[in-house]
Formats: structure tokens, C-alpha cells, sequence
């Protein structure tokens, strides 16, 4: 293993701490690797160590390249200097990435508290964004996070179509950083069709982190399931990414996606409401669709049927093969422009 210290400033107020897998004649079937980059948190004025290494040697005992960013924080932070340490960051992981052995577009963000104030921004308004975020315990509103940086910026008010999938976590009973904050953050999600998983305790007391006893993390302050978020979470990152194969990594499991709505052509995974909001689209439909409608005795696409993926929608119709074909390749040359839209 090698570790590395960058300083990504010449004051010296945010620095990067690379964990990086060494190659191995032992270990030839891994050439390159997802990475993680991890912001601590402490309120906007520190960057606490129990959310730094603690939380590294768990991705990296998981095969992930690692990265800690000790960004701008104490008395004289103003907002955007955080969030220009991470641009600075990212820019500087993805630039080396050959050099890393790195997956350019397999890269997670992990913030906790504040750090994950930064890392939904980070996701949502960002330059250079990650491929994935998990958001601690995360401050997210305006609210919250002005009392710890006056002019930081709402999070989950940013999150745009553009946003990565997201991993939020959070205790129920936090009482430094309520829970509204995480569920103000997925309901921004699901309003933009952005993949998430969100854990909500019953029980865990603010900054948890890898919920050791070492970090001062007692069984009081934290429910039973706790530690699980980082199992889930490298699970979940799977999913997102893929697993580490003998050639390389696997293709993602569910994709980036809830559905194909993001993608620059109309696809069978779009979804059947937003589909039918373009007049052309629509059209190309319809007649597909009328013989199933007549036989439910209705005109209109029923609710329950309107939230489904158009591939899953064609398979309860029992559209033949060849059909679905011919949906497809016609799909593929409507251009989604808004000007389309009816």
C-alpha cells in the first residue's frame, strides 16, 4: 500500500491523503479499482478525525482506492472554499486516475455532518461531481447549515436531474443535526427520479461513524443495526457500480438510475408518465396501447400502470417480441428536447 499527501493549496488549509493498493504479482486479476473520497465532518470548523481513517481502511479493506480531503474549515471559511476543495480534489483524482489504477467514473463521495453538507453540494451543484455520494447524518437545509457557515447553500434545494446516485443514513434521534435534514435530501431525490437508499435508525446519537468503541461509540448512543450502513453502503455501491471480476469490474447491477428518463434518447426504460408528455412519443404509442386500454374499458393510462418502466409495461400487455423491436428502435430517434414536450 502506499500513502501519499497532496496539498491542494499553497496556504495549506486543504490537503488530500491518498490510500493507495500497491499492484501484486499475488493479485493479478485486479488492474484498476473504484475509488472513494471521503469528507469528515465538524461543523465547518474542523475536519474530525474519527470520520477520516476510521471510515478509509473500511473501502479499502473492500478493494477501493481512497482518498480523505481535509478541506478549508475554522474562522474565516466563507462558502464556496469548501466546495472549491473539492472541485480541486476530484480534479485532481480523475487527472491521475491512469496513474492510480482508478476507474475514472467509478468514484463515490462519502461525507459525514458537514462533510456531508459538502458532499451533497458536491453532488447536486458541483463542476466536477462524483459518480455516487453517501451522506452521513448529513446537514443538508439552509436552516442547519447556517449555523455553522452563514452563506452555504441549501443542498437539497440544488439537487438537479445531473445528481448521482445517493446513500443517505441518519438517526432518527439526532439531536445536533435533526433528521429532517436527510429526509428533506431523498425527497429531493425521488422528485428527480435520482437513485437513492436511505437508512433511518431508531436509534444512533450524532456522529456514529464506524460505531467502534475505540471512537468512543457505546452501545447507548447507538442501536444494534447501526454499523451496518457500511456493509449496506459497499453493497449498495455495487449496485451502482458493479463488483470486482476476474476481468475487471462487472457492469452495475440496477444501473444509475431509477430509470432511462436521464438518458439522451427515449428508451423502453423510461417511465410510462413521463413518456407520454411528449406529443411525439405519444403518438408512436398509442396504437400499441389502444387494444389493451379497450380491453380495461378505459381511455386513459390507469395510475398504477403510469409509474412503470415502458419495457414493464409491454410485458404485462404481452407484447410480442418483435413488437417491442420495433417500440424500441423507434424510441431511439426521438431526441428528448424539450420542445417536443406537449
Amino acid at each position: 500500500m502506499e500513502v501519499k499527501k497532496i496539498d491542494l493549496r499553497e496556504n495549506g488549509k486543504a490537503n488530500l491523503t491518498a490510500y493507495l493498493h500497491s499492484e501484486s504479482e499475488e493479485i493479478k486479476t485486479v488492474t484498476k479499482r473504484p475509488a472513494v473520497l471521503i469528507l469528515p465532518g465538524g461543523a465547518y470548523y474542523m475536519c474530525s478525525d474519527r470520520e477520516a481513517e476510521p471510515v478509509a481502511f473500511c473501502y479499502l479493506r473492500a478493494g477501493y482506492q481512497v482518498f480523505i480531503l481535509r478541506y478549508t474549515v475554522g474562522l474565516g471559511t466563507v462558502w464556496p472554499d469548501p466546495l472549491e476543495d473539492y472541485e480541486l480534489a476530484m480534479k485532481y483524482i480523475r487527472s491521475n486516475a491512469d496513474l492510480w489504477k482508478i476507474y475514472p467514473d467509478r468514484i463515490a463521495l462519502i461525507g459525514f455532518s458537514a462533510g456531508g453538507h459538502l458532499a451533497a453540494c458536491a453532488a447536486a451543484m458541483g463542476e466536477n461531481r462524483p459518480d455516487a455520494a453517501i451522506l452521513g447524518y448529513p446537514v443538508i437545509n439552509k436552516k442547519c447549515v447556517g449555523m455553522f457557515l452563514s452563506n452555504a447553500p441549501d443542498a437539497a434545494a440544488a439537487v438537479d436531474d445531473k445528481t448521482c446516485p445517493c446513500f443517505v443514513f441518519a438517526g432518527c434521534n439526532d439531536t445536533a443535526v435533526p433528521v429532517q435534514n436527510a429526509l428533506e435530501m431523498v425527497t429531493a431525490l425521488a422528485k428527480h427520479d435520482i437513485t437513492f437508499e436511505s437508512h433511518i435508525y431508531a436509534y444512533a446519537s450524532h456522529g456514529f461513524s464506524v460505531c467502534t468503541s475505540e471512537l468512543g461509540i457505546g452501545s447507548e448512543q447507538v442501536c444494534s443495526r447501526t454499523p451496518h450502513w457500511i456493509d449496506d453502503s459497499i453493497e449498495w455501491l455495487k449496485d451502482i457500480f458493479g463488483d470486482f471480476g476476474e476481468t475487471g469490474m462487472t457492469e452495475p447491477g440496477c444501473g444509475r438510475r431509477i430509470n432511462g428518463n436521464h438518458e439522451p434518447y427515449y428508451n423502453l426504460d423510461c417511465t410510462i408518465n413521463f413518456l407520454m408528455q411528449d406529443g411525439q412519443v405519444k403518438q408512436l404509442l398509442d396504437p400499441y396501447f389502444k387494444p389493451f386500454l379497450n380491453a380495461m374499458h378505459t381511455e386513459e393510462i390507469p395510475a398504477p400502470f403510469a409509474g412503470l418502466k415502458l419495457r414493464e409495461m409491454l410485458a404485462s400487455m404481452q407484447m410480442p417480441p418483435e413488437s417491442v423491436k420495433n417500440i424500441e428502435a423507434s424510441l431511439k430517434t426521438i431526441l428528448k428536447e424539450r420542445g417536443n414536450m406537449s
